[in-house]
C-alpha cells in the first residue's frame, strides 16, 4: 500500500513519518505542497513542523497548497488522511476537522513523552488499538491546545469524534484533554502528539505510535 506524505516549506517530521510508513510495512511516497498530483496514493499523512514559518497561524498559509485541494476533494470521498501536529492545524484551518489549535497554557514550547487514551478505536487510523488502551507517545508543540465552542465540543463527544485523549496532568490547556479527533466518516484523523516518533524503542519511549501505521495498512487491505 501506498502511503503519501506531504512536505511543506518548514515540515519537519516528514522523513519521520516516511519511515514509519515503511517500518509498518507500507510505501512512502514524498507528495509536493505545490502540486496537486497524489500519485495514486491510498492515503496521506500530513506530517508535523512548521509549515510557511508558522505565519498568520499555524497551517493557515497551507490549507491553500496545490495539493491540498486534491486532498480535501479525495477525503469528501473516504479517503484516508493523517494529520500529525503541524498536519492536525492544516486539517481544522482546511476545515476537514473542526475547532482550531492555539498557545498552549503558560505560553510554553512543550517536549515530553506523553501518556494518552485511545477514546475510538473505530477510525481508519486508530483501528489496531483497544478501545481505553493507554500508550506514550512524544508530545512537542507550542500551539497544541485544541480548542471550540461548548456546541462543537458537544457534538465531538457525543458523536465518539474524540479519538485520543490526554491521561494526567493537563499538557496544554486542550478541552477536555483532548489530543486527537476524526470527522464524521472516520478516515481524516487529527492528532496532536507525535506518533511516528514512538515505533522503536531504540529511537523512542515505546512502540505505541507504530500501531496508527499498521491500523491504515490493515483496513486498506481488507477493502
Amino acid at each position: 500500500m501506498k502511503i503519501g506524505v506531504v512536505t511543506f516549506p518548514g515540515s519537519l517530521d516528514d522523513r519521520d513519518a516516511a519511515r514509519a510508513v515503511e517500518r509498518a510495512g507500507g510505501i512512502a511516497v514524498p507528495l509536493w505542497h505545490g502540486s496537486d498530483d497524489l500519485k495514486e496514493v491510498q492515503a496521506v499523512i500530513l506530517p508535523g513542523g512548521f509549515s510557511y514559518g508558522d505565519y498568520l497561524r499555524c497551517g493557515a498559509i497551507s490549507r491553500f497548497a496545490p495539493v491540498m485541494k486534491s486532498i480535501i476533494l479525495a477525503a469528501e470521498h473516504g479517503f484516508p488522511v493523517l494529520g500529525i501536529c503541524n498536519g492536525f492545524q492544516v486539517l481544522t484551518e482546511a476545515h476537514m476537522l473542526p475547532g482550531a489549535l492555539t498557545r498552549n497554557q503558560g505560553l510554553h514550547f512543550l517536549c515530553t513523552d506523553q501518556k494518552l487514551r485511545i477514546e475510538n478505536n473505530e477510525s481508519m487510523w486508530t483501528s489496531g488499538f483497544e478501545k481505553n488502551e493507554e500508550i506514550v507517545i512524544p508530545l512537542k508543540n507550542g500551539e497544541g491546545s485544541f480548542q471550540c465552542d461548548d456546541e462543537t465540543l458537544a457534538m465531538l463527544e457525543g458523536e465518539g469524534r474524540v479519538v485520543v485523549r490526554y491521561l494526567g496532568q493537563d499538557p496544554n490547556g486542550s478541552r477536555n484533554l483532548i489530543a486527537g479527533i476524526s470527522n464524521a466518516r472516520g478516515n481524516v484523523v487529527g492528532l496532536m502528539p507525535h506518533p511516528e516518533h514512538a515505533i522503536e524503542t531504540l529511537t523512542g519511549p515505546s512502540e505505541d505510535g507504530l500501531t496508527f501505521f499498521t491500523s491504515i495498512l490493515h483496513q486498506m487491505v481488507g477493502r
